[in-house]
């Protein structure tokens, strides 16, 4: 093992293309700081977080957005996906702050000065304790509350942004918030998950539909998608049935669902059943967050999808024991075009690695899954790396680090990582040498199981 472990890296390589492009992805409420009026503010409040921190202070970007920009500048990022916060845009119902809203222009210009192209998500995870108090996603008028806020959002920046995410892994959201009960709202509650999951995905529908007809008249195509969260669900036993079964029930719960509901109008149990909002296209791109697998062991546990998640044995693991494993993004990319036939992007991919072991080798084998697939035709157009900047990660707060630059909190001091100096040798050249590979990757950090 600790020869394949030292494996030299020299003479391989990967090209992505001239038309690709390479980004950062962030969240609103994990950068900015500032903000009170949300329901993670409040949650952090309430003792939440593993490691007492709270939202409020987050990267300061509200404030130093400019040299965080400059920042992305240097990197050489030619798009950038970036977070609105809700609760800074509409503080209280039907009520908009031109202060929010001129904010976001004033980044998303200096984003355009810089040649760099915005990926705008409308929701991701956070909103306003309004919105909260009155049920959240739980609530059905949650879907006109998101399209008012929607419609206000696109008709003040549809000269600036032509690509929207408009929700961030509604099936973490709603797993963390109303099946575990660690994310806000804190239930354990199936029926008000479905409830919001409903919702969720008729939000995105209405708001597709809405931003295609508010943008119609633009000279730049429109592109609304999700950004999903995929993972790989394989039986821990290759010969238990009941492994394979478990697994199966969990991708069709935990993802199968959102992707045909959002993607296509139709609905399956137990989201529910037939086309509420007709049959349809409702995406202009699939976009994939992807970390890690499961392995799955049958266990008697209904309402947790009769699944044990393992990781399997042996294999290598992340700060947070997520496994590493690139095969994956592959394999998902497959999937989904082979489904939908549209152009993919990868919204999402990182790792929790503070010392920067072994992020300069997850690159370069997560890229090397993209180029197989683009090799092979699949349309996959852009890859948004999880993060710029070590940030606020939810319930893990500020301890858990997938920035490409560090963060020291107390001062707000970024500094270049290793794998930083790579990604940026990465998006200068879109593609990674022979060369860069024996610079930054000399020896392999760790060898993924099949």
């Amino acid at each position: 093992m600790k020869a394949l472990i030292h494996l030299s890296f020299r003479a391989l390589g990967c090209k992505l293309g001239e038309d690709f492009l390479f980004g950062t992805a962030t969240a609103a409420l994990q950068i900015e700081g500032g903000d009170k009026n949300n329901n993670w503010y409040r949650w952090a409040e309430q003792g939440h977080i593993k490691d007492h921190t709270s939202p409020l202070r987050a990267n300061d970007h509200w404030k130093r957005f400019k040299e965080d920009i400059e920042l992305l500048a240097e990197l050489g990022v030619q798009t950038h996906r970036m977070g609105l916060e809700w609760s800074r845009i509409e503080p209280e119902p039907g009520k908009f702050s031109r202060e929010g809203i001129e904010h976001y222009i004033e980044e998303i210009s200096l984003l355009a000065k810089y040649n760099i192209r915005p990926l705008v998500t409308l929701y991701h995870f956070s909103h306003p304790l309004w919105f909260e108090d009155k049920g959240g996603w739980e609530n059905e008028s949650s879907i006109s509350d998101f399209l008012r806020y929607v419609e206000f959002v696109v008709s003040n920046l549809k000269h600036l942004v032509n690509d929207w995410v408009t929700i961030n892994e509604p099936n973490v959201y709603l797993s963390y918030g109303y099946v575990l009960g660690s994310w806000p709202p804190g239930k354990q509650d199936s029926n008000a998950m479905i409830r919001a999951a409903r919702n969720l995905s008729l939000a995105h529908i209405d708001a597709y539909k809405l931003i295609h007809s508010l943008q119609e008249s633009e000279k730049e195509p429109t592109l609304v998608g999700v950004a999903h969260h995929l993972r790989v669900f394989s039986p821990l036993s290759p010969f238990s049935p009941l492994d394979h079964f478990s697994a199966f029930l969990n991708d069709f719960v935990f993802q199968g669902i959102f992707l045909e509901a959002m993607g296509k109008g139709k609905f399956l149990p137990p989201l529910g059943s037939g086309y509420p909002r007709g049959k349809g296209n409702f995406q202009d791109f699939i976009g994939i967050n992807y970390y890690s697998r499961d392995k799955i062991q049958f266990i008697w546990n209904p309402p947790e999808l009769f699944a044990k998640r393992v990781v399997a044995q042996g294999a290598p693991t992340n700060d947070l024991g997520w496994e590493i494993y690139p095969r994956g993004l592959s394999l998902l990319i497959k999937r989904v075009w082979k489904r939908y036939k549209l152009p993919i992007f990868i919204t999402e991919n990182g790792t929790c690695d503070r010392e920067d072991r072994f992020r300069p080798q997850f690159l370069y084998d997560h890229l090397k899954e993209v180029a197989s697939v683009i090799q092979q035709g699949i349309p996959v157009k852009r890859y948004y790396h999880w993060t710029l900047i070590d940030n606020f990660e939810w319930i893990e707060g500020e301890s858990a680090s997938f920035g490409l630059l560090a963060n020291k909190y107390e001062t707000q001091t970024r500094s270049w990582r290793n794998s930083a100096k790579f990604y940026q040798q990465i998006c200068k050249t879109k593609s990674i040498t022979p060369d860069m590979v024996e610079q930054y990757i000399s020896n392999r950090s760790y060898v993924s199981l099949p």
